[in-house]
């Protein structure tokens, strides 16, 4: 994939095919100053310890549908290439968790991507999932947590246009002149 951001999408959506309805989104672009670091979380079904070893092959998948799995082995190979690391810890009916480092200045590494995108496209697409999404960016930080904005909005449906135009502006404006 071109970007992480997309990954993450992946990511989430998985973890909500897999029942979750609370995702955990963090990027730090701190991580020993060096590295960049991502974890996705979810609460959904979680797999079992066997399936959680394999699920990084891509002829492993636990979709009846197909009988591949491409996402998380594209990102863990990602992370690979880039003198990163990968782990994948899932207990059934809890949930899963995956991170991966990436080196930071690697010649392979993707960009961090369009997270403004990225999110809006999970609440567009979800609107009744929960989504707590922070990044850490050099000393600067965003938090972003849907079930406390639904609150803030007080009936307005997270998926109207206006909203996700105005959440995309907000995650896009955070990173305006960081990069």
């Amino acid at each position: 994939m071109r970007e992480l951001s997309l990954h993450i999408l992946d990511l989430a959506e998985n973890g909500i095919m897999a029942g979750a309805d609370r995702i955990t989104i963090h990027v730090d672009e701190t991580f020993l100053g060096t590295h960049i670091k991502i974890t996705v979380t979810d609460n959904g079904r979680g797999m079992a310890p066997a399936m959680a070893e394999t699920v990084s092959d891509p002829f492993v998948t636990t979709r009846t549908t197909r009988r591949v799995g491409m996402g998380i082995a594209l990102f863990k190979a990602a992370a690979e290439r880039c003198n990163g690391n990968f782990d994948i810890q899932s207990v059934p009916k809890k949930g899963t968790a995956i991170w991966a480092t990436f080196e930071a200045n690697h010649i392979d590494r993707a960009p961090v991507g369009n997270m403004g995108e990225t999110i809006t496209t999970l609440i567009a697409g979800f609107p009744d999932i929960s989504i707590h999404y922070d990044h850490i960016l050099f000393r600067d930080s965003f938090n972003l947590d849907t079930a406390e904005l639904k609150q803030d909005l007080d009936g307005i449906e997270l998926n109207n246009p206006h909203v996700l135009s105005r959440i995309k502006e907000i995650i896009n404006n955070f990173f305006q002149g960081k990069e």
